[in-house]
């Protein structure tokens, strides 16, 4: 039975307790790549998991296997990772059969995170940005092959205090898995371009600065960790009892269709949308401020017959412009910033089309504009709603 709970709020194990009544085991796979409004990574990675842990040592729920991360080691500075590391440690440390699984790349039919940013970057047109020369390793293991590891932890207690390591069979580079998610979604080959590390470091800060994401500073220093495990080969697949399949046979059982290459390719556009509608907003209200007086005759002369200053007015809706574009650059609730712009935009154009009705004829359209911008404020609003 399905219930709701909140990893950012439930950091106290008296929460948990009577969610646990009749439940034989957990399985925590909770995680996050960065801080943002409303999600706090320590409390998602380390409060709440540890608050959930200890009240399953009140609870008698004796199973529990927690799904961390490759790079939850103790040389990995990362916040992403020491925050998974610690609700590892202190899981492992208490009277239960824990197990904790620290996946490499996890891949299937859907896709969230890095995932998506992997897959976006296959389908780019003619070029291809690579992190660095692209050598940075992964074992990409299909979740299909996770879920099967989770059951055999489950059947058994023999990886009870144990550290697991799942990943696939084979080692590939950046630049491979690349090669190989270009092929699934039916593209043609493409050319691949370097971007130096400290390039893509200022790039990862920027996005940092209006809601991170995939391409932000924690997605790259995660990438620059590395992500194969740091075991033997097949030493997994010993502990676990079955071989994982390769990436190839993987994509090849589970063929790509329209859908997959449609979210790929949006998944690319959404960060263009966005910066598209944040400069339009920005523009406009920079772009009005300094405008002669002239440019606001006919708003004075209708403002005029209700003795109603134009230039305060003016000046207010250039300041809405330029709020609204930071808005949308730090991605402030999407939906409801969606609707604002809709309002705010058909507003104009009504108040406009009564001042100025010959805009609508005029060979430049600036009132036609409107209708493909209220089209984008829509599609951009779909594509910020990740979940």
């Amino acid at each position: 039975m399905p219930m709701a709970c909140d990893f950012n709020r439930d950091v106290r194990p008296q929460v948990w307790l009577s969610r646990l009544a009749g439940i034989d085991a957990v399985i925590n796979c909770a995680g996050v790549l960065h801080d943002r409004r409303g999600q706090v990574m320590s409390r998602i990675h380390t409060d709440t998991p540890i608050a959930l842990f200890d009240a399953c040592v009140a609870a008698d729920v004796r199973k529990v296997i927690q799904i961390s991360a490759v790079s939850a080691v103790a040389d990995v500075t990362t916040l992403y990772a020491q925050t998974k590391r610690r609700a590892d440690e202190h899981l492992l440390s208490l009277p239960l059969d824990a197990t904790v699984l620290r996946p490499s790349l996890i891949y299937g039919p859907t896709s969230y995170g890095g995932m998506t940013t992997l897959r976006s970057l296959a389908a780019a047109p003619m070029v291809v940005p690579l992190v660095g020369d692209g050598s940075a390793s992964f074992r990409p293991m299909h979740v299909d092959d996770l879920v099967e590891t989770v059951d055999r932890v489950l059947g058994t207690d023999r990886h009870a205090g144990q550290v697991l390591k799942p990943v696939g069979p084979e080692r590939i580079s950046l630049r491979d898995v690349i090669v190989r998610l270009r092929q699934w979604l039916g593209l043609k080959p493409a050319r691949f371009f370097a971007m130096p590390v400290p390039v893509v470091r200022i790039t990862a800060r920027i996005a940092d600065l209006f809601g991170g994401g995939p391409m932000g500073s924690a997605s790259l220093a995660q990438l620059l960790a590395g992500n194969a495990g740091g075991q033997p080969d097949g030493r997994f697949a010993a502990e676990i009892g079955f071989q994982p399949r390769t990436m190839d046979d993987a994509l090849a059982h589970q063929p790509a269709g329209t859908q997959d290459l449609w979210h790929a390719r949006l998944a690319l556009l959404r960060p263009v949308a966005r910066v598209a509608l944040a400069v339009l907003w920005l523009l406009s209200g920079i772009l009005g401020g300094f405008a002669p007086p002239d440019a606001w005759r006919d708003l004075s002369a209708m403002l005029a017959r209700f003795d109603v200053p134009a230039a305060p007015l003016a000046t207010a809706f250039c300041a809405l412009d330029v709020v609204i574009g930071l808005l949308v650059l730090c991605r402030w609730r999407p939906a409801l910033l969606a609707a604002f712009q809709a309002v705010v935009v058909a507003g104009y154009t009504i108040v406009l089309s009564l001042l100025v009705p010959g805009l609508w004829l005029h060979p430049f359209g600036p009132l036609l504009k409107n209708l493909p911008i209220l089209a984008l404020i829509a599609v951009w609003a779909v594509l910020e709603r990740e979940r």
